[in-house]
C-alpha cells in the first residue's frame, strides 16, 4: 500500500515538474521576444515609399509625403532625392538597372504626385557611393533629448499659464496655430505628417523619432511608448473631435494616470489638441514622472527643440 503510494506521489511531482518547465520554458521564450521587440531601434526614420518603377532611362521612386501648395522646399527637395537612391541601392538586386541613368523622386498625394528632385548616373547602371553628410531624419546624434526639458525642474517651477486666452469652444487643427521651424516642417512631411491637419500625438510621435527614439503601439490604439537609452516613456493621446468639450476632462486625466502607473514606464506624457483645465500643475506636483502636454503648452514644447 506504501508503494503505491510512492509510485503515485512520485508520478504526481514529475507532472507537476514537466508543467513547472512548459510554464518556465513559455515565460522565457516571452520574455525574449519582448526583449527583441522592445530592442531600441536607433536607425532614422524613412519617408513610406508608395511606388517604385523603371521606366526607360528612369527609376522613378514615388513617396508618400505630402507637399505644400507652390514651391518644393529645397531640403526635402534633397532629402527625398538621396533617399530615392537608396532606395534603388536597395532595389538593384531585384530589378535590372543596367539601361538605368536618372533616379527621379516623386512626392505629394493625389492623383499628380510632383517631381521633387533627380540624380543622373555617370554611368547607367552604375549608382554613386551613399553620402556621408546627406540629409537624414535622424537627429539623435546631436544629444539632445526632447523629452528631458519636459520633465526638468524648471518646468515645474516655470509652467505655462493654464488660463489661456484664446480658448474656444470648437478646436481646429493645431498645426494652424503653432510656428513650427523649418527642420520640423521637414521632418514631419517626410515621415507622411501635414502639418497643416495633424494631430498633437502625431506630431510628438514623430518629432520623437527624429530624435532616435523608439516609438512603439500598445494595445490601446491612443496609447504608444517612446524608448531611448533605457528609458521609457507612455504616452497617452487624447483626441479632439467636433462637439468635445475643448478641455481635457477628469476622466480622461485619472485614466491616464492608472494606465502610467500600469504600464511600468519610467514617465508618462498626456497629449491632447484639447486645452488643460485648473488643477493640471498639482497633478503634476504630486507625480513628477507625469506631464500633460495640452495645446497651451505645445508650442513650448516646439520651442524647447531649438533645431533653427
Amino acid at each position: 500500500m506504501l508503494g503505491a503510494f510512492l509510485i503515485i506521489l512520485a508520478l504526481v511531482l514529475g507532472a507537476i515538474a514537466v508543467l513547472t518547465k512548459r510554464r518556465s520554458n513559455a515565460l522565457r521564450a516571452k520574455v525574449e521576444g519582448t526583449q527583441v521587440a522592445t530592442t531600441i531601434d536607433v536607425d532614422r526614420p524613412r519617408p513610406r515609399v508608395s511606388e517604385f518603377h523603371v521606366r526607360g532611362e528612369e527609376a522613378q521612386v514615388f513617396f508618400d509625403v505630402p507637399l505644400p501648395e507652390g514651391e518644393i522646399d529645397e531640403v526635402l527637395g534633397e532629402l527625398l532625392t538621396n533617399e530615392a537612391l537608396e532606395v534603388v541601392r536597395e532595389k538593384r538586386h531585384e530589378l535590372p538597372i543596367d539601361g538605368v541613368s536618372k533616379v527621379v523622386a516623386f512626392a505629394g498625394r493625389g492623383s499628380e504626385p510632383r517631381r521633387v528632385g533627380e540624380v543622373a548616373l555617370k554611368e547607367p547602371g552604375v549608382l554613386p557611393p551613399p553620402m556621408v553628410a546627406a540629409p537624414s531624419l535622424h537627429l539623435g546624434h546631436i544629444g539632445f533629448d526632447p523629452l528631458e526639458k519636459q520633465f526638468s525642474d524648471d518646468m515645474l517651477q516655470n509652467a505655462p499659464s493654464l488660463a489661456a486666452d484664446h480658448r474656444t469652444d470648437t478646436l481646429g487643427p493645431i498645426g494652424k496655430e503653432l510656428r513650427l521651424p523649418k527642420a520640423v516642417v521637414v521632418g514631419l512631411r517626410a515621415q507622411g505628417i501635414d502639418p497643416a491637419t495633424m494631430t498633437s500625438a502625431e506630431m510628438v510621435q514623430s518629432l520623437l523619432r527624429l530624435f532616435g527614439y523608439a516609438v512603439v503601439s500598445t494595445d490601446n490604439p491612443l496609447a504608444f511608448t517612446a524608448t531611448k537609452g533605457g528609458s521609457t516613456t507612455y504616452l497617452r493621446e487624447d483626441r479632439y473631435e467636433p462637439g468635445d468639450h475643448s478641455e481635457v476632462d477628469d476622466v480622461t486625466m485619472r485614466q491616464f494616470v492608472m494606465e502610467f502607473v500600469n504600464s511600468g514606464a519610467d514617465r508618462g506624457l498626456l497629449i491632447s489638441d484639447k486645452f488643460s483645465p485648473f488643477g493640471v500643475y498639482d497633478r503634476e506636483k504630486r507625480e513628477p514622472r507625469i506631464r500633460f502636454v495640452t495645446r497651451e503648452r505645445l508650442q513650448k514644447f516646439v520651442d524647447a527643440l531649438s533645431l533653427e
